[in-house]
């Protein structure tokens, strides 16, 4: 579920940062594509490929990567959450320079056991604030245990509150029509056991 936002334009001299934010039962997962204007990409390119050789190893996205991530604050029902880098790749820096690509990193927080019922996800970038334009969006959950009630974003994107439930019957780990299937296929069986067990004593006593 993407909500309809305005559409921004990547100016020139803006660091475009789209954040997409994947809510889970357990973990909350963000990607977020960097991508400098044409007239800043030296710049950013600079500060990225140190060893100046004309590509961006893994080791350098990486390094940004990391960078990016002191500037992000993620928060559950207002306790804070720890990221975790998962990957980061970058195209060539020829690329970046004609505003062809885009850095792309993928982070990761595991949440607390959290009951049933209704949280809120709050989301936070500041990174490369004095240049950057900031989008923001709730990805549709993988999970049917979790439902996007409700976004809400400051005026620029750089803060997204998202407001989910989590089902009370899928919360559990297993559903309870399942579990109600279960129970009755064993009364069943045991029904099916005594009735046996009834018929052979009356054969034996016969």
């Amino acid at each position: 579920m993407l909500a309809c936002v305005p559409a921004l334009a990547h100016r020139r001299d803006e660091y475009l940062q789209a954040a997409r934010i994947a809510v889970e039962p357990s973990r909350i997962g963000i990607e977020l594509d960097i991508t400098p204007g044409i007239a800043i990409a030296p710049s950013a390119v600079a500060g990225i490929d140190r060893d100046r050789d004309g590509r961006i190893d893994e080791s350098e996205a990486k390094a940004y990567a990391t960078e990016v991530l002191s500037g992000l604050r993620l928060e559950v029902d207002d306790r804070a959450l720890t990221l975790e880098l998962v990957s980061a790749r970058a195209p060539v820096p020829i690329a970046l320079m004609r505003g062809e690509g885009a850095i792309q990193i993928a982070l990761s927080a595991a949440l607390p056991s959290l009951e049933p019922g209704r949280h809120r996800v709050f989301y936070r970038n500041d990174h490369h604030p004095a240049d950057a334009a900031y989008l923001a969006n709730a990805l549709k959950p993988s999970s049917g245990r979790v439902e996007i009630d409700a976004q809400r974003r400051d005026v620029d994107q750089r803060e997204l509150t998202i407001e989910y439930s989590i089902d009370r019957e899928a919360a559990a780990g297993v559903p309870w029509a399942y579990v109600a299937g279960l129970v009755a296929e064993v009364a069943a069986i045991a029904g099916l056991g005594m009735m046996l067990s009834r018929r052979r004593l009356r054969h034996r006593l016969s």
